[in-house]
């Protein structure tokens, strides 16, 4: 009676850091964080943009989209085989 052969099961693991979401969001969140340190701390120069503090609100936009990209990446994170890596090689050489 044949049996069938076992194969290991694929290993995955997630993209982690290369992930897209995290460098976009760590990007956004860093510049929300200086945009809205600079509407506190430094000349708000209210004239210029109708009365708000245009680097404020800038900033706690960026920050709060920052954040949801970081959090979309842990909450729902992206699996990569092993070896997919070893395919991508070969099919380049």
């Amino acid at each position: 009676m044949p049996t069938a052969p076992v194969r290991a099961p694929q290993r995955r693991h997630r993209a982690g850091v290369l992930d897209i979401r995290n460098i976009i969001g760590g990007l956004l969140a860093t510049y929300g964080v200086i945009l809205t340190l600079v509407g506190l701390l430094g000349d708000a120069e209210t004239e210029k943009t109708g009365g708000t503090n245009a680097n404020l609100w800038a900033g706690l936009a960026m920050l709060v989209v920052g954040l949801a990209f970081i959090a979309w990446a842990a909450l729902r994170p992206t699996y990569v085989p092993d070896g997919a890596a070893d395919h991508s090689e070969d099919a380049a050489g």
